[in-house]
């Protein structure tokens, strides 16, 4: 599953904005060549039309995430059919340097760049590997943080499923509100109940 690599651009991607804050962090060709990670040969290539192109396809990335959080399978995986059509892989058998006990090469599957910008060959990236993703671990695997006001995208890699959150702080932070709600309830429904041993019919005088 050496190409579910890949699905992390998705995440970076989506996540480089917070609907439900009002932040975005894809404003500059700097920004843009930070989502890139270790391929600096690619994101060179960027320049300020990548930063309207690629707000676009974090549209139909957050889509997918959302649409797979949902439960609706189907228009997840048409919603990513389309961007992979949209922008064609090529795959390409790479050995790198690393060479096993026997001095042979470590032969695996990697994304060759022959896109025409950098928005194209980082979309083709990203969606490889999220389709990867998808395919070899399921649908549901996609989700979006449940802590509110977070939304941001997640790839759940628990053994049992049981992801809700996109990091350790947000599942805090929600377990903690949680705790706080249920502390109000419980205070509530103390004030709420009436002293059985003020005012009652078998406590009157008489």
């Amino acid at each position: 599953m050496e190409l579910a690599y890949y699905s992390d651009y998705a995440v970076r991607l989506v996540n480089s904005e917070q609907p439900e804050r009002g932040t975005d962090t894809l404003t500059s060709v700097e920004a843009v060549r930070a989502l890139f990670g270790p391929a600096q040969h690619t994101a060179r290539r960027a320049t300020e039309a990548d930063v309207t192109r690629l707000r676009a396809v974090r549209t139909r990335l957050r889509a997918i995430f959302e649409a797979a959080a949902a439960g609706d399978e189907v228009l997840a995986v048409d919603l990513l059919n389309a961007l992979l059509m949209e922008f064609p892989v090529s795959p390409q058998i790479s050995g790198h340097e690393m060479r096993d006990a026997d001095g042979r090469p470590d032969w695996h599957l990697h994304i060759a760049d022959h896109a025409a910008n950098a928005t194209a060959g980082y979309t083709a990236t990203a969606c490889m590997g999220l389709a990867v993703h998808l395919t070899e671990l399921g649908v549901d695997r996609l989700g979006i943080c449940q802590a509110a006001p977070c939304r941001n995208a997640y790839l759940d890699t628990s053994t049992n499923r049981s992801r809700r959150y996109c990091s350790d702080r947000c599942a805090t932070r929600a377990n903690v509100a949680a705790y706080r709600a249920r502390k109000r309830q419980e205070a509530a429904g103390a004030h709420a109940t009436p002293d059985a041993t003020a005012g009652g019919p078998e406590n009157a005088e008489g």
